[in-house]
């Protein structure tokens, strides 16, 4: 990847050479500055994968990748304070208004599919898949379950101890919507926490825990924890980049994206980066445990990002390829 980084950019040295000097030609492939990322801890790990990758290339580019949670991201971002901002859903529409109040401009790039990975410790050997009605009736806001024999009869009684992420999550988000109706609708007796190793470590260290949070973070610490199968009315599927990629664990699968400023794509080593990012997401986000898109949809992201196409096409209904094809 590297050899195929520093080609380019000796071609552009090169053809630079007949009308400048030698310094010049160097600055041109040599770049500078710093690059401002937050946003969510589900994209993070693709996108420090990404920046890792690019650091090596870039020494002199100072890149910084922060986790707030996709909402606290968003604040920092429409604030002007981050030139990309990570997220593990499509912005809002109240995040648009503040965004158009603030004059901040943006393009929206979806990066990678990730599957919500519902997990138990590893001690329980009683839950091995759930349905979506199930779920709702641990995590709803109105739910009088304690008791994992509240859920079913057969389970044991006693009482379970929930793990969630931060309610400026994206994750928490989706998660809420998808299986309780409504974004943010949750019992309030859980560990909430923007730092998905801190759910890992609940739940792996309570045998009645239960959390949810990026495929990618069970797949890391799977040792440590059970996935449990997810049945939204056609049969228990367990999450994976199989069931993910096709559509057939639902409802918790999406796509993660990266919001990168207008104004901060006008900076030659902002430009490059997001770039770099959409060239190398396709190998790099296998690497850590998320979906790639298909490779005509990383050709089409480039051209959308090369254009400068400004706004959200994730808050109409469709999928990636009808959005970004």
């Amino acid at each position: 990847m590297k050899n195929r980084r520093m080609s380019a950019l000796l071609l552009l040295a090169a053809a630079s050479w007949g009308c400048s000097t030698d310094e010049e030609a160097h600055t041109a492939g040599v770049l500078t500055g710093t690059v401002s990322i937050d946003g969510s801890s589900t994209v993070f790990p693709i996108t420090e994968a990404v920046a890792e990758e690019y650091r090596t290339d870039q020494p002199e580019v100072r890149i910084t990748v922060g986790v707030s949670g996709t909402g606290g991201g968003f604040k920092k971002f429409i604030a002007g304070e981050t030139d990309i901002s990570n997220a593990s859903r499509s912005i809002k529409t109240k995040e648009l208004a503040h965004c158009a109040a603030n004059g901040r401009e943006f393009i929206e790039l979806p990066v990678a599919y990730d599957g919500l990975a519902v997990v138990v410790n590893n001690a329980n050997d009683f839950a091995t898949e759930v349905t979506v009605e199930e779920l709702r009736r641990i995590w709803a806001a109105d739910s009088a379950a304690k008791k994992w024999s509240d859920i079913r009869p057969e389970w044991p009684d006693r009482e379970f101890k929930l793990f969630a992420p931060g309610q400026d999550s994206g994750t928490f988000d989706y998660f809420t919507d998808e299986v309780n109706g409504e974004s943010g609708n949750c019992r309030s007796d859980v560990t909430f926490s923007e730092d998905d190793n801190v759910l890992v470590r609940g739940v792996s260290g309570d045998k009645d825990g239960m959390g949810f949070f990026g495929l990618a973070y069970y797949v890391e610490n799977q040792s440590k924890l059970n996935c449990l199968a997810i049945d939204a009315g056609v049969g228990p599927i367990i999450p994976s980049m199989e069931t993910v990629e096709n559509g057939s664990y639902a409802p918790l699968s999406r796509p993660l994206f990266i919001y990168v400023s207008t104004d901060s794509a006008k900076r030659p080593e902002v430009e490059d980066f997001v770039t770099f990012y959409l060239t190398e997401a396709r190998t790099l986000a296998g690497e850590v445990g998320y979906v790639p898109f298909p490779e005509e949809i990383y050709n089409s992201l480039r051209k959308r990002f090369s254009s400068r196409v400004v706004g959200s096409e994730s808050s109409k209904h469709g999928t990636v390829e009808e959005l970004y094809l």
